[in-house]
């Protein structure tokens, strides 16, 4: 069975990698003063350089940039668009994990203007790590990563956004669409063929638990999601002919943690179904992932990422077990439209999760390996 020709592709990878000491200490000496904005910009091309030869050494036909110039995979986002701010109040997100529990800090957020869209995000990033792939020759296709547009609204819900800007919500994701819409077609003016919508509430919704906060901010736990749906697809409404979307949902990656547990059933059939994007990235690397039921509902012509490599520790699977589960999700849909990666990113935030370099590249290199076995 041939490998894709377009994203996803059957060894995939969902974006962030584990930065290097010597960019977090540059990251560390600029917030100290002790370098300018510059010397820590070549220190970052330096970095991104190395990820683009670290992901072709590994065989994947994806390159990032690592997120290497982002403190969180979401809020340096979030926080350029116009009319979003962070405020003096902190939100607290709660994690775990096998040995025990965390808390995440952030600054909370606020929508205290119309929603706009300043310059394009990442647009600088991206055409450096596109002009870096270039000239390493790899082929690799560049992929750019950015929150999906339910990430501006669910963490705060309601209570921030400003009734004196928004009084009606609907307004709100009217211009929260049009700055989606207008980041869509900057970065395909850009070049960029493969993005990716990040969204963790569409799994998150999944948790019981998750319902609750969301009926606590006075939303509405049952439709939310498709709510958030909605919105996606008028964001791509417009997208350019040739531009590959993928969206990755998993259930929180900090420091080896998650927020979330829970299996994909709640949204299967509206997500699955109703989502218009190529493929979905979707987290399955232990149970609290739940089964692969949900996936009946994907239609054809749309890809599933299985990301059955967890990115929360070093030890690395077998490859016969990863044949197993693949196996397993071809009883629900076609093996022709699965693909394989690692479960989500490793180092959704600029700490990383729990494992070195070295087993980080054998993560990457089993997927690909696999990959090549089962789909040739």
């Amino acid at each position: 069975m041939a490998a894709n020709a377009v994203p996803p592709f059957r060894a995939d990878h969902v974006g962030s990698l584990l930065r290097p000491p010597r960019l977090l200490a540059a990251r560390a000496r600029r917030a100290a003063g002790e370098i300018d904005a510059d010397a820590l910009r070549a220190v970052e091309d330096d970095c991104v350089r190395e990820a683009v030869a670290l992901q072709a050494e590994a065989g994947l036909r994806t390159a990032t940039d690592g997120e290497y110039r982002r403190t969180s995979w979401h809020m340096d986002f979030i926080y350029a668009l116009g009319g979003v701010d962070p405020t003096d109040e902190r939100l607290r997100v709660h994690f775990r994990n096998a040995a025990g529990e965390l808390d995440f800090d952030t600054p909370a957020m606020r929508v205290h203007d119309r929603v706009t869209l300043p310059r394009t995000v990442f647009g600088e990033a991206f055409s450096f790590l596109r002009d870096a792939v270039s000239a390493a020759g790899t082929g690799a296709t560049p992929k750019l990563t950015i929150p999906s547009p339910s990430m501006v609204h669910y963490r705060g819900g309601r209570a921030a956004i400003d009734a004196d800007v928004y009084p009606d919500l609907d307004r709100f994701w009217a211009d929260l669409v049009a700055a989606y819409r207008a980041q869509v077609a900057g970065v395909a003016e850009l070049g960029c063929t493969y993005l990716q919508l990040d969204d963790t509430s569409l799994a998150y919704l999944n948790d019981p638990a998750q319902r609750e906060l969301v009926a606590g901010l006075g939303g509405d736990p049952e439709r939310q999601h498709e709510h958030y749906i909605r919105t996606i697809n008028a964001a791509l409404a417009d997208r350019p002919e040739g531009l590959r979307v993928t969206t990755h949902m998993c259930r929180g990656n900090f420091r080896s943690s998650w927020a979330a547990e829970g299996g994909y059933d709640y949204v299967a059939e509206a997500l699955f179904g109703g989502l218009e994007v190529d493929g979905f990235f979707l987290e399955y690397d232990d149970a609290r992932s739940g089964g692969f039921e949900p996936l009946r509902f994907v239609p054809p012509g749309r890809f599933v990422v299985l990301g059955l490599v967890t990115t929360k520790s070093g030890a690395l699977e077998s490859k016969d077990a990863l044949k197993r589960r693949i196996d397993e999700a071809a009883r629900y849909v076609p093996l022709e439209q699965l693909c394989l990666s690692p479960q989500c990113g490793f180092s959704s935030t600029v700490e990383g999760n729990a494992l070195t370099w070295e087993e980080q590249l054998a993560k990457l290199r089993l997927v690909v390996e696999t990959a090549e076995e089962v789909w040739g």
